[in-house]
């Protein structure tokens, strides 16, 4: 029983979160079945910040906030680059394959719900994702979560290796596309035609 669903806390919380999974689990005892819920909830700030959780109670409410419990404490920060990820990133966790790649301003979020609330509730506005391996909710959300978590910006790698952008890349004009920057004033200045 797959369902997404949007929470927002009343009390003004900085967190949206997003039930990606809700199920209901069976245990066959001697008196007949005994029921337990467990839920897949994606909690981010919308800036960056993002974390999964299971939460597993006997009553769904209760699962819930179990789940948004978990996922607090398992929060990451995705490095970005304007409203998109740095660069393109293929992950491998268990049976779940994910593909990440930037978009282009105005690309919007193209992917499958379990991705989808991942990357909306990090705050990306320009992504495409593919699933390419398993099609359980777990699994998937889990694999983007840390495929996201091996993004490193080009500053960042620059930063390692103890040289500048430009050096990394070879192009200033390059570096300063991937960081995000705006050309150098000097660059775009228009030339003033001086009428006689």
């Amino acid at each position: 029983m797959g369902m997404r669903m949007d929470r927002r806390d009343d009390r003004g919380s900085e967190f949206q979160e997003k039930i990606v999974s809700l199920n209901r689990v069976a245990k066959v005892v001697k008196g007949g079945r005994r029921f337990s819920f467990s839920a897949l909830v994606v909690v981010g700030d919308g800036k960056g910040r993002v974390g999964a959780g299971l939460g597993k109670a006997g009553e769904v409410p209760d699962a819930i906030r179990k789940g948004v419990d978990d996922a607090k404490k398992h929060m990451i920060t995705v490095p970005m680059v304007g409203t998109t990820i740095p660069h393109e990133v293929r992950y491998k966790l268990g049976a779940a394959k994910v593909m990440l790649k930037p978009g282009v301003p105005g690309t919007g979020v193209i992917s499958g719900s379990s991705m989808r609330a991942v990357v909306e509730a990090a705050g990306i506005k320009d992504i495409l994702t593919k699933s390419l391996g398993t099609d359980n909710p777990i699994n998937v959300v889990r694999a983007t979560v840390s495929a996201l978590a091996s993004l490193r910006t080009l500053a960042a790698v620059a930063e390692l290796r103890g040289r500048t952008p430009e050096q990394i890349v070879g192009s200033r004009k390059m570096a300063d596309r991937m960081l995000g920057r705006t050309p150098a004033a000097s660059e775009t200045a228009a030339v003033e035609v001086v009428a006689p």
